[in-house]
């Protein structure tokens, strides 16, 4: 019996020390998958804080080149501006320049065109002037013709002799200057022919 008591004894002991073994290692266990979940969480960390500082360095630089985008653009639209105030002056410019050469324009041709009414209007009463003293004298070469015809026609042949033929009343010869000649009436021309 004595064996039997120190059997059972010596399994309680056995019992005993493997539990505390086991609590050992369930504490180690615990110690290890702390120290894994700390590694861990640490590692995340890590990366969270690099991705962190990678995010923050891309969104500096593309703070910097919006910015430099920004400077660029404005730059271009000043000198847009500039280019645009230059030219808008170049036009007013021009404009004026424009509306002096029309104004001169406008007088010279109204200069001209008294000029040429003036010489006109001179020409047209030197042609009237010219024309009226034509008239005259045509009119009075007709009448001296018509009075010659007429004293032809009343003198009576010599004694013992022929007839004294008169001439033929010549037509007064016309000037041409440049001015159509006025045509004799009808009735004129039927008084021509009986007097010859």
């Amino acid at each position: 019996m004595a064996t039997r008591k120190t059997g059972k004894t010596s399994r309680k002991s056995e019992l005993a020390l493997a539990g505390q073994h086991l609590g050992t290692a369930a504490k180690e266990v615990g110690t290890a998958i702390t120290h894994k979940i700390e590694a861990l969480g640490d590692t995340m960390k890590k990366g969270m804080q690099s991705a962190k500082g990678k995010v923050l360095q891309e969104r500096a630089q593309a703070q910097r080149k919006l910015s430099g985008l920004v400077k660029k653009a404005e730059k271009q639209l000043a000198g847009a501006q500039a280019q645009l105030s230059r030219a808008g002056a170049a036009a007013e410019r021009s404009v004026k320049s424009a509306e002096k050469k029309l104004e001169a324009t406008k007088r010279s041709t109204a200069k001209q065109l008294s000029t040429l009414q003036t010489s006109a209007e001179r020409k047209a009463k030197a042609l009237r002037k010219a024309v009226e003293t034509e008239a005259v004298g045509l009119k009075k070469a007709v009448v001296a013709k018509a009075g010659a015809v007429r004293k032809a026609a009343t003198q009576t042949p010599k004694p013992g002799g022929t007839a004294v033929k008169t001439p033929a009343a010549k037509k007064p010869a016309v000037k041409k200057t440049g001015v159509t000649a006025v045509k004799k009436p009808a009735a004129k021309k039927a008084a021509a022919k009986a007097a010859r």
